[in-house]
């Protein structure tokens, strides 16, 4: 039987960005916030010297452990889907500090656009620009209303950067750092996109340029471009994360607990009202119930879904009637891209998480799509975040995949070698969306959730206009030669693309077509507030973490409303 533990003001299931940010604004606040992790407990202390790419890049050393629970997956509603058995095209996040501790830093605000693509792409194009197949929708929330948020999170993970991009929403100041170092492989694509009458600016990076203390007193410290960014901690404490920033926050308060090692298995309801969560400790198996006046969903995008679903909060989503919310909108994002070859040698193996340069020319709507068979566009970048030995094996078309000629090819260009990445925006269809899979269930005897996803006629088209502009910028860089992505057909769960999962969990200003309000409030369930990547309506070509961190800033703000005004938001 389940333990009973003393009542608290919140809870939050996950302690990583999201979850870190609603402890820290709420026990200054003057709130009790207990935060229930599933991982272990984790610190700056703990990374030192792990420069160990085979266990933690290529073995996942800091990820989810898939024996105890995984996702299944199908491309369509007719196929059967299969768990994902090892890390494939995504990573799932394990311990303290979620995801936000192994990330590179690319820290983006989405566009005014996105938050009213709908209504912006209608205006400008009509409403049959794309199919009734795509459910394309508003957010409920516009930029100028995100901005106070977006500016919050920045000066709380001293985001590195320079206010260039002409096509950026306005600002209401500064980046709180100056960019990270240029290197010759940025001035390169600086060069060459100014000739092409590109926009180049500085990559947004949670990589710290310089020492920095935020306006909650954490200091981060200058990045030392060790190349151990994504997949690993930082050991110099340079690189904005929870364990950092948020969450110290919070406990210097003495109104914050975390719990490590509290995987929590079902939302308890009664009537209209949440009343707390049941968890399982994962190294004991015994259960406990914390009760809340207040239930926050902080975990990954596809825990949050699931956690409902198994709850049985909200109308699952049903792609035949297209009706229900839960599950609907799940998006991806597409990696296009050219590697460009060269003899002359560049120091490659140096670098930082986000140390790169781009243009957003072809971005969201920054561009006419009336000729055009898709909406939105793509991020195009060069980076240079370290090529690590074992994983960074980029050799020319022709190149024998083993042998000699294929070893005397990997070392030669090595450090000789450079991509123009794409990041592609993903727009929601009818066909893509979350359930719990009716056969496989995890370790603790939870439906596994499935997912059935595939790419659209939508990513196709766009996959292969950026691919175009990779190459175009890629030529003019005068190479030796250049190898392009290969465009897309079906989705598969491996290789590796991108963690930037969103969808299933949606915002919205009508309970119809979303899960939440735009104080990320479940409709149906007044103090259960849900808070990630789920609530995006679709993917940006952009990368998510810094519009997460927004919504966490407005999450708390109406959590604390809704406590302060004794159940209401007003």
């Amino acid at each position: 039987m389940a333990k009973v533990l003393k009542k608290v003001d919140v809870v939050t299931v996950g302690a990583g960005w999201t979850g870190g940010i609603v402890a820290a604004e709420c026990t200054k606040a003057g709130l009790h916030v207990v935060g229930l992790e599933r991982g272990g407990a984790r610190g700056t202390e703990d990374f030192a010297e792990i420069h160990d790419e085979y266990r933690y890049a290529i073995n996942y050393g800091l990820m989810q452990d898939l024996s105890k629970e995984s996702v299944t997956f199908r491309n369509n509603p007719k196929q059967t889907a299969l768990p994902m058995r090892k890390m494939g095209s995504f990573l799932l996040g394990n311990g303290l500090g979620g995801a936000g501790v192994h990330w590179n830093g690319w820290t983006y605000r989405f566009f005014p656009y996105d938050f009213e693509i709908k209504t912006m792409t209608e205006k400008r194009y009509g409403k049959n620009k794309l199919s009734k197949d795509y459910l394309l929708q508003d957010w409920g929330i516009t930029y100028d209303e995100m901005e106070p948020y977006f500016d919050r999170f920045e000066k709380t993970a001293g985001i590195s950067g320079e206010a260039k991009n002409p096509f950026e929403g306005k600002r209401s100041s500064p980046y709180p750092n100056p960019p990270l170092s240029d290197t010759p492989v940025l001035h390169m694509f600086e060069e060459v996109t100014k000739k092409m009458k590109y926009h180049p600016y500085r990559m947004p990076a949670a990589n710290s340029s310089q020492s920095y203390t935020n306006p909650d007193g954490e200091t981060l410290n200058p990045c030392q471009y060790c190349a151990f960014c994504e997949r690993f901690g930082c050991e110099y404490g340079a690189k904005a994360s929870p364990i950092v920033t948020v969450i110290p926050t919070a406990l210097k308060t003495g109104r914050y607990e975390i719990r490590n090692h509290a995987n929590v298995v079902e939302i308890l309801k009664k009537g209209d009202k949440v009343t707390g969560v049941k968890y399982v400790d994962t190294r004991t198996l015994e259960e406990y119930i914390q009760p809340a006046d207040v239930v926050v969903l902080s975990s990954f995008v596809l825990n949050n879904a699931k956690l409902l679903m198994v709850s049985k909060i909200g109308t699952q989503y049903d792609p035949v009637s297209r009706k229900g919310t839960l599950g609907k909108n799940y998006c991806y994002q597409l990696n296009p891209g050219t590697m460009a070859f060269f003899d002359k040698q560049f120091n490659v193996f140096m670098g930082a998480g986000a140390l790169g340069t781009n243009i957003d020319d072809f971005n969201g709507d920054n561009f006419d799509h009336s000729g055009l068979d898709f909406i939105h566009g793509g991020l195009i970048y060069t980076v240079q975040s370290g090529a690590r030995p074992i994983a960074s094996n980029p050799v020319p078309s022709g190149t024998p995949s083993w042998g000699s000629a294929f070893k005397k090819a990997s070392l030669y260009y090595y450090t000789r070698t450079f991509e123009i990445g794409g990041q592609g925006a993903s727009m929601p269809h009818f066909q893509n969306y979350l359930d719990l899979d009716p056969v496989y269930k995890d370790a603790y005897g939870l439906p596994l959730l499935r997912m059935t996803y595939n790419f659209t006629d939508q990513d196709r088209a766009l996959y292969k206009f950026i691919t175009q502009k990779t190459q175009a910028i890629a030529k003019e860089l005068n190479p030796k030669s250049i190898l392009s992505v290969p465009q897309i057909t079906d989705y598969s769960i491996v290789p590796y693309q991108s963690t930037h999962n969103v969808g299933g969990t949606t915002m919205g200003d009508d309970p119809a077509i979303s899960v939440v309000n735009n104080y990320l409030q479940h409709w149906d369930v007044a103090n259960l507030f849900v808070v990630g990547a789920g609530n995006f309506a679709h993917n940006s070509g952009y990368n998510p973490t810094a519009t997460v961190g927004a919504l966490a800033y407005r999450c708390a703000e109406g959590i604390i409303k809704y406590h302060k005004n004794g159940g209401k938001l007003a």
